[in-house]
């Protein structure tokens, strides 16, 4: 009967616990923290063997349908790492699923589309009017038992792709190293270009706006083909879909009477567009590792909460010398409107010691810098 009760509240999106670590939304915000907060992309992924044991034999896109699995995998590298933010495990193509595609997971290949847009015709096939409750339902699902489970430890943050590169992936139908078919679109279909990324920015305000409600407290956007276009293809085909993505997420929230979350912007290579990107709505924005940190201070005047951008493969390198690099990223970014990340996922290979050797050396080296910068002003909320 107990046992039962505890799964009743746990579907249900209210009444979580209080948050016991909110550096991470401080950061987000803007406000002082008193350390640097830090999460890893892909921090839920294939490099924890729990993460394997709980996934053998099944399906990927079984799993990112099952909220039970969903919330386990979530949490593991919690266990492990005092990470500052959960991120929920799901994946950005369940939103080509919503309209219709078919996408499959091959192992040692990535995800397939069997039937990728090919001709401007081929839109026909698309749902025109998604119902993202009944859709994607399962990933609310997955957040509201996410957030009861995590009992207030950190918060946690829900994600899309963007239209851009859900678009690659719709007609390239896997990965591509040119991203040429989704790029002919743009040169020879304009219009239907615009029709289809008009699309994808629908079904995404109201995905995000359903994560809020289901009981995320932050979202990050995923523009992760940014590198794959050129400044002046960004300014037309991503970019504008990305402020309206903010700019509507924020709309809906407001109308519904719900509190604002801090969102982020992460245009992987997208480095030429960082002044636009600062300015596009979001409250962070994300870099990889193909930038200074002093430049990209620089570029968007302290403006933004800055997140990033660690080489994934320094993770590769023995612990003292991760400790020095991140010492040297904790000076070059400074400690406020700061979040640590790498400047893209957690590869499987990498060992788990050398992922806890990043958290900590974070968490050690902005807390020596804030204590010799400014120890007047440390804030004292965690």
């Amino acid at each position: 009967m107990e046992r039962r009760q505890q799964q009743e509240r746990d579907s249900l999106p209210k009444d979580f616990p209080n948050l016991k670590n909110d550096t991470f939304l401080r950061a987000a915000r803007g406000q002082k923290t008193r350390y640097v907060p830090v999460w890893c992309m892909r921090q839920a992924g294939r490099y924890l063997p729990e993460f394997q044991d709980t996934r053998a034999g099944q399906d990927f896109f079984l799993t990112c349908r099952t909220p039970e699995i969903c919330c386990e995998l979530t949490l593991q590298p919690l266990r492990r790492f005092p990470l500052d933010a959960a991120i929920i495990f799901s994946d950005i193509l369940v939103i080509p699923q919503a309209l219709g595609m078919e996408v499959t997971m091959v192992p040692g290949k990535g995800p397939m589309f069997p039937e990728p847009l090919k001709e401007v015709e081929d839109l026909l096939r698309l749902q025109k009017k998604v119902d993202v409750d009944a859709e994607l339902g399962y990933v609310f699902r997955a957040i509201t038992l996410t957030r009861h489970r995590l009992e207030g430890k950190v918060p946690l943050i829900g994600f899309s792709g963007a239209p851009w590169t859900l678009m690659t992936y719709m007609i390239e139908g896997g990965g591509s190293n040119t991203m040429s078919k989704a790029k002919r679109w743009l040169y020879q279909h304009v219009d239907a270009s615009h029709r289809l990324l008009r699309l994808l920015t629908d079904i995404i305000v109201d995905y995000m706006v359903g994560q809020v409600k289901a009981g995320a407290q932050a979202l990050q956007v995923f523009e992760s083909h940014a590198g794959c276009v050129g400044p002046m293809e960004f300014s037309e085909f991503c970019l504008p879909y990305l402020q309206e993505i903010s700019r509507r997420v924020k709309e809906q929230l407001e109308a519904e009477s719900l509190e604002p979350v801090p969102m982020i912007v992460f245009a992987k290579d997208g480095h030429y567009a960082l002044e636009e990107l600062s300015r596009s709505g979001y409250e962070v924005v994300g870099l990889d590792w193909t930038i200074s940190p002093r430049e990209a201070r620089e570029r968007t005047g302290n403006q933004v909460t800055l997140q990033g951008n660690m080489d994934p493969c320094a993770l590769y390198a023995p612990k003292e010398r991760i400790g020095e690099i991140v010492k040297k990223m904790m000076e070059e970014f400074g400690t406020q409107r700061y979040i640590a990340n790498l400047g893209h996922g957690l590869y499987p290979d990498m060992d788990p010691e050398h992922v806890g050797a990043f958290v900590e050396a974070v968490h050690k080296h902005s807390l020596n810098l804030n204590e010799h910068t400014w120890p007047a002003q440390l804030e004292n909320s965690n």
